[in-house]
């Protein structure tokens, strides 16, 4: 769960701070930190299993991703520091940086306690930059790919859904993968459990 420091503070001294903390990583929306919480091991299993693949798929070519031990600026007040992010602007590919400028890949391994911000505030964060195509959601009740991909007119965004058997398509760096390969080594299960709630 993210948690609020309620003083107001600029984006540079959110930056002071965060790349002071040792032990802590901040997000930053609008003046406010949130301070990020772990995941559980399958949270971190899927997340490696996408830096993964998309280290093979990408290998030398003109883009490159991060995980989450790199901030990605969306937008003058917020930063952010998504599971796996890719950039292919040349800007962002100095072996030094610690800010992402310009992502176009974001992916968020979703959790009970961060879903929400994922699919609000951080979604019209990220589709207010103009550099992000494809946003990633990754579920962890169920075996689930969602990608919101932005199309020509900039202001529309195609939604696809991917399930176990299916081949997850990523237009924005030309690369499919089926989607057991993301749940690979999980506990995820294939379809979402039924509880009383669907009755």
């Amino acid at each position: 769960m993210a948690l609020r420091q309620e003083d107001f503070i600029t984006p540079e001294e959110y930056l002071e701070i965060d790349r002071a903390s040792q032990d802590v990583k901040y997000e930053y929306i609008d003046g406010h930190m949130y301070a990020m919480s772990g995941g559980t091991a399958d949270h971190a299993r899927i997340a490696y299993n996408m830096a993964n693949l998309l280290d093979t798929h990408l290998e030398n070519g003109p883009c490159r991703f991060f995980q989450s031990d790199v901030r990605v600026r969306v937008a003058e007040k917020k930063y952010f520091y998504p599971d796996v992010t890719v950039s292919c602007n040349p800007e962002d590919q100095q072996g030094s940086i610690d800010v992402v400028h310009f992502p176009r890949l974001i992916v968020e391994v979703l959790s009970s306690s961060t879903e929400a911000r994922d699919r609000r505030k951080k979604f019209i964060a990220y589709q207010a930059c103009p550099s992000v195509q494809e946003y990633v959601l990754v579920n962890t009740q169920c075996q689930m790919v969602e990608v919101f991909r932005r199309q020509a007119d900039e202001e529309i965004w195609l939604y696809r859904q991917f399930r176990p058997g299916q081949e997850v398509e990523l237009v924005s760096v030309a690369f499919t993968f089926p989607t057991a390969a993301l749940y690979r080594l999980t506990d995820v299960p294939a379809e979402e459990e039924r509880t009383d709630d669907w009755v």
